[in-house]
């Protein structure tokens, strides 16, 4: 789960990391009371979206009255910000952020993520901060510094001075980044982050650390050790479709092809979308419904795929081990009889009660293309599709 910027601060504030004082607002009218709340005579208004790269497409902007910031903000909310990790309609602006303009002496980089080949949390820092960490890996790769973080005792002071002194930090800053560093780290593993990135800390004037911005991936496997997430999810800009394959515990992904996939497995998934590209196709969504899916939740997968326009022909693909064929032909029946098809079925079938899955398909007097394997299933798919 992503959260936005502000959900982040809210988060890392209470760990005692310092943030600008601030306050997301959803209204043009909200405004004049924020802008006093904050009290300062110069704030910054940000686009509140998940995606990075907001300053260079317009999501950033300062003003120095009042009157500037309802301006800016008027004029992002319910406006679409296109940057570069967004499609070219962009993503509608449902929040603003509005928060105080902080004096900068310095910018750095600090982030905590899991480095999957050492199977730990692991520390990244870099003096380059306000850059994409992505960029500064390219073009600079001496100045990123990575420090991994044993997961029961976490940052080591050695660990500490070593990253402090790579990044000029002052000695009189030196105890605020220690300080800081354990608190982001204790943030990361309380709330079961994948990701808890700072970019830019700022140093100020005053030798403070500040968090100027923030962004935090949270665990959805984690989600119900925390309850207190579930009013930040409200906040989430999911989709109808996202929401009713969130509600059914399945796995979905909408893609940009015309092919919709229905498979069971998080590999196979994969694989059959690398076989229809393999014939020349394009997989419409990534859809797994898990090795033990119940009847209702084929049903509702089938459904999802059926609501998608782009969909011109639908594979499902289900290797029966846990899950069982005969569940899925019932379900692919079920949702038929109360959506209706209109669109070219390729069904391919291996494992557990195939034999009973085949009969059911054959007297179901429904058009069903048949596949004895995936190679011939993703054939006849994309040619059904064009």
């Amino acid at each position: 789960m992503k959260v936005y910027e502000f959900q982040a601060k809210d988060i890392l504030r209470r760990y005692g990391v310092c943030v600008p004082r601030g306050k997301a607002i959803s209204q043009g009218h909200d405004v004049p009371e924020t802008f006093q709340e904050i009290g300062s005579n110069r704030c910054v208004i940000k686009a509140q979206v998940l995606a990075g790269g907001r300053g260079k497409g317009g999501g950033i902007q300062f003003a120095n009255t009042f009157a500037e910031a309802q301006a800016i903000a008027a004029g992002m909310l319910g406006t679409h910000l296109v940057t570069r990790q967004t499609s070219q309609k962009g993503i509608e602006i449902k929040y603003v952020l509005i928060e105080e303009a902080v004096s900068i002496k310095k910018e750095l980089y600090l982030a905590i993520t899991i480095d999957r080949s050492l199977q730990t949390p692991i520390l990244i820092a870099s003096t380059e901060g306000g850059m994409e960490i992505e960029e500064v890996a390219k073009k600079l790769p001496d100045k990123i510094i990575k420090e991994p973080i044993d997961t029961f005792f976490g940052v080591h002071p050695f660990q500490m001075r070593r990253i402090a002194s790579k990044l000029g930090i002052s000695k009189i800053s030196s105890a605020r980044f220690n300080n800081l560093i354990t608190n982001i780290f204790n943030a990361f593993i309380n709330n079961d982050c994948s990701l808890l990135e700072i970019n830019p800390l700022a140093v100020t004037a005053d030798n403070e650390l500040c968090a100027l911005d923030a962004k935090m991936d949270i665990d959805d496997n984690a989600l119900y050790r925390h309850p207190e997430f579930e009013q930040i999810s409200q906040y989430q800009d999911v989709s109808p479709v996202e929401a009713l394959a969130k509600k059914y515990k399945l796995s979905y992904i909408s893609l940009d092809g015309n092919i919709g996939c229905l498979v069971n497995g998080a590999g196979l998934a994969m694989a059959t979308m690398d076989i229809i590209k393999l014939h020349g196709g394009e997989p419409a969504n990534f859809l797994d419904v898990g090795g033990d899916a119940s009847l209702e939740q084929v049903t509702q997968a089938f459904k999802i795929i059926l609501s998608d326009s782009k969909v011109k022909a639908i594979l499902i693909n289900i290797f029966g081990g846990i899950m069982k064929c005969d569940v899925i032909a019932s379900g692919i029946i079920q949702a038929i009889h109360e959506v209706g098809i209109h669109i070219p079925l390729v069904v391919r079938l291996e494992g557990t009660n195939v034999d009973i899955a085949k009969k059911i398909l054959a007297n179901s007097g429904l058009s069903i293309i048949s596949a004895k394997d995936m190679k011939e299933a993703a054939s006849l798919a994309v040619k059904a599709s064009k």
